[in-house]
């Protein structure tokens, strides 16, 4: 099995697993208890990108995962074999299945599932089981998008 590449200035916390092939950014992080296992596919997570406490990022055979840099994925999200675009949010308890692709300055709701194969446009708010678009995302969520991953990039560094 290969073994995980991160960035000197990544940062995995006590009980986070990161197996396999995994790359992750500079000023990413892991935070605890979360699972990045990339036994079967690629995973690749992008530069200020930060997978919180619990959250599950694992593919199937075909369905790598790429997360783009200044991402937030909340606490207890799953993401499997899916894409992620830079500066997007999802919420916590978020699922993003196979082959879903999440476009940049997106903001998928709490505890929403977008299915396999789907595809949410870029600058959008999709939320619901399964997740609909709902609306494009106002100047002022996108700034809070990049606000999170900047918190959180500072709060893993003050961590060191």
């Amino acid at each position: 099995m290969k073994q995980p590449e991160l960035s000197p200035s990544a940062r995995v916390f006590p009980g986070a697993v990161v197996r396999g092939e995994v790359t992750a950014g500079a000023e990413s992080s892991i935070w605890y208890n979360a699972v990045v296992r990339g036994d079967i596919e690629r995973i690749s997570i992008g530069a200020r990108t930060n997978i919180q406490d619990c959250c599950v990022v694992h593919a199937d055979a075909g369905f790598p995962v790429a997360v783009g840099d200044g991402v937030t994925v909340g606490h207890g999200a799953i993401l499997h074999g899916c894409t992620v675009g830079d500066n997007t949010l999802i919420g916590m308890g978020a699922i993003v299945l196979n082959g879903a692709r999440i476009g940049k300055n997106c903001l998928i709701a709490a505890g929403a599932l977008v299915p396999q194969g789907v595809e949410i446009p870029d600058g959008s708010l999709a939320l619901g089981q399964p997740a609909r678009v709902m609306r494009p995302l106002m100047p002022s969520e996108i700034e809070h998008n990049a606000a999170s991953a900047a918190q959180y990039a500072a709060l893993a560094a003050e961590a060191e």
